[in-house]
């Protein structure tokens, strides 16, 4: 299940991309098969681990083109281990809303963009996440959960003062939005209770068959009720030495 939209956000071959803050590896999987030279990255390391068994099967599968090349790193999103200018691309989903610090994670994932390089990031919706916060404390008040949600124009303009230019923006995943909100209803931990059980049949379903109906269903439910927040950006090229 992605959440970038790559028609929005193309990738050409050889691009070098940091999926920053991987998670399970979804993006770096989508990225390493259209040819890019990945690097996903995140502080949990058990969930690097697992990318880096999932990236050698990919290797071994044949399912990468000549020249992708992808590797998996344990590290800290606000002291990346990376010079200047190192990606042509950074993805960061889902990750802002976690870290206490989030101008220092946009200034390090500026620093390590190269200039006219781009940058997707995706953060939970203002609307549906401020649903799922008023049905449940145990959803946000744990260790490592969200601490704030964004408003859309607030997002873009974080990324507008960290020297980066928005160019699209969209949201995502429609479906799942009543899915969290059960979950809080019913308790974050309780995966047992009926409505629950049988909403993430049809969420399993959808991802796995992708029927028409229901992806038609969440492209028109986007923009009303879709979960996540995406936006685009650019990091300026400098300008020539002699204009500076």
């Amino acid at each position: 299940m992605l959440t970038v939209d790559f028609t929005r956000f193309p990738l050409a071959p050889g691009d070098r991309v940091l999926d920053l803050g991987c998670g399970a590896g979804r993006h770096a999987f989508e990225c390493y098969r259209r040819g890019a030279r990945v690097v996903a990255l995140d502080r949990n390391g058990e969930e690097v681990r697992e990318v880096a068994k999932w990236f050698a099967a990919m290797r071994e599968a044949g399912e990468a083109p000549a020249g992708a090349t992808a590797t998996a790193l344990e590290g800290d999103a606000l002291a990346l281990p990376f010079p200047d200018a190192s990606f042509d691309v950074v993805i960061v989903s889902e990750v802002m809303e976690h870290v206490p610090d989030d101008k220092g994670l946009l200034a390090e994932m500026v620093r390590v963009l190269r200039p006219g390089g781009r940058i997707a990031v995706t953060v939970p919706r203002y609307g549906p996440e401020r649903i799922c916060w008023a049905l449940s404390d145990a959803y946000h008040e744990v260790e490592g959960g969200h601490i704030r949600i964004y408003r859309a124009d607030e997002l873009l303009a974080r990324l507008r003062e960290a020297g980066l230019r928005p160019y699209g923006s969209h949201h995502a995943h429609a479906l799942h939005a009543p899915y969290w909100w059960l979950k809080c209803a019913f308790g974050v931990d309780n995966d047992r209770v009926l409505p629950v059980r049988a909403y993430h049949k049809l969420l399993v379903w959808d991802i796995m068959k992708k029927p028409l109906a229901t992806r038609a269903a969440e492209r028109a439910l986007n923009p009303l009720l879709g979960k996540s927040f995406v936006a685009y950006a650019t990091k300026p090229q400098l300008p020539p030495v002699g204009a500076r």
